[in-house]
């Protein structure tokens, strides 16, 4: 489990606790952003969805960064990352401004999703920020606790964000002027998280090492030089493979969640019982994410990365799909719960280690490009799951094959991670 000491140890340091605010605020801001644009989008009664209406704003929330990740992973080793952090913040703040005008024009169509797109775009830009500049402020030895406390910690944020965002929403009457002040909070949040950032040394975060080229050409150079070095130090490509494919398997079991409250547990014509309904779901994954990560550093250093991230997802694959397949059969809402809370465990446990095995074998002045891959690859992964939930599913949601292939997927996956520490391939290899 996280020590107490060891968290303790952690706080102590004054520039650890101004990156972790900067992703606090930061993520708690995205969580006010989504709500905003869920409850405009998905949740509002006029505005009745379909499987694929679901698939396409899952793919706007999620793809941008799989298609300006790579390039801005070159750039994250190439410029001072204070300086990323606070000028990528800023932005965003600016760039929600547009929304808030397309939001009270009533448009849900395709000027919307590409400023939502140009928007989480450099979010995503941010979470590479940070998760490449987190070596930085915290010693080696307490690298895996850091990785437990910090993604997960920003996850709850944006699960309690986007709670608060559908609260406030609710306490100014709802309907799409409560969006668009909820969207304006977003924008002090995102302004505050910069403005934290300006707090570390221009410096502090690096990049160490030869820097390169900020032409196209070497950026172009470096993504290859970062699809190299995964080459080159197979754990971590393979401890990224492990996180993709559960993120498969959890789009699955996201986009039918939603389906399953929107079209299932209420009435179409309730949206806000089934915004309600999802914003527990999501809670219960956060929930499930926060336990994995408190016992995660513990089991991890006992057991090894890969051997708890095998158990981690056998748990999710067995008895996880179980009960999203038995809940939404019954259906049931509260066993449907629980199969979030396995699902968010399985996530944040492999997740944890997997981050661990790339920043002990990347070199820092490729950490950028590497966790830009990382998190372009682990996007496309939870968009694929989502689009085959379209692809497939009834608008109800209830799809239990679709359920059991998820959990065989996760099953086959720890099934093959194993082989590898049978094998005893070294990590550093």
């Amino acid at each position: 489990m996280v020590a107490v000491p060891a968290l303790r140890e952690l706080l102590a340091s004054r520039d650890f606790r101004r990156l972790y605010s900067v992703r606090l605020v930061g993520q708690f801001g995205d969580g006010l952003l989504q709500a905003a644009l869920a409850t405009f989008v998905l949740f509002s009664p006029e505005r009745e969805p379909d499987a694929i209406k679901v698939a396409t704003a899952f793919a706007i929330l999620l793809l941008p960064y799989s298609l300006v990740g790579p390039f801005a992973g070159v750039l994250l080793d190439r410029w001072r990352r204070r300086t990323v952090l606070v000028r990528a913040n800023w932005l965003k703040g600016m760039l929600t401004l547009p929304i808030i005008a397309i939001v009270a024009a009533g448009d849900d169509g395709v000027l919307l999703g590409i400023v939502v797109l140009v928007v989480l775009g450099v979010g995503r830009f941010v979470l590479a920020g940070l998760s490449a500049s987190l070596p930085h402020v915290v010693s080696g030895r307490d690298l895996v606790t850091a990785n437990a406390l910090t993604p997960t910690s920003g996850t709850i944020a944006a699960a309690v964000g986007a709670g608060a965002g559908v609260a406030l929403r609710s306490l100014v009457g709802g309907g799409d002027d409560g969006s668009e002040i909820v969207l304006v909070a977003a924008i002090v949040a995102y302004l505050l998280a910069g403005s934290i950032a300006l707090l570390l040394g221009r410096d502090r975060l690096g990049p160490d090492g030869r820097r390169p080229s900020d032409s196209i050409a070497g950026i172009a150079r470096g993504l290859v030089d970062g699809l190299r070095s995964l080459r080159e130090h197979a754990s971590a490509g393979r401890a990224i493979l492990v996180v993709g494919a559960h993120r498969v398997a959890f789009g699955i079991l996201t986009a039918g969640g939603l389906l399953l409250v929107r079209g299932t547990f209420n009435t179409i014509s309730d949206a806000d019982a089934a915004l309600q309904e999802f914003t527990v779901l999501t809670v219960g994954a956060a929930a499930g994410a926060l336990v994995g990560a408190i016992v995660t550093p513990g089991l991890a250093r006992r057991l090894g990365e890969v051997q708890w991230s095998a158990i981690a997802l056998l748990q999710a694959g067995v008895l996880g799909s179980g009960l999203v397949i038995a809940g939404s059969l019954l259906p049931s809402f509260g066993v449907l719960i629980a199969g979030a809370v396995s699902f968010g465990f399985a996530g944040q446990s492999v997740k944890v280690c997997s981050d661990t095995l790339v920043q002990q074998h990347i070199p820092d002045d490729h950490l950028g490009r590497v966790f830009a891959l990382f998190d372009m690859f682990v996007n496309v992964c939870l968009v694929a799951g989502i689009v085959i939930m379209a692809v497939v599913s009834p608008t109800s949601g209830q799809t239990p094959l679709l359920y059991a292939a998820a959990g065989t997927g996760l099953i086959l996956t720890a099934w093959w991670y194993l082989r590898f520490r049978t094998r005893r391939v070294p990590l550093s290899s």
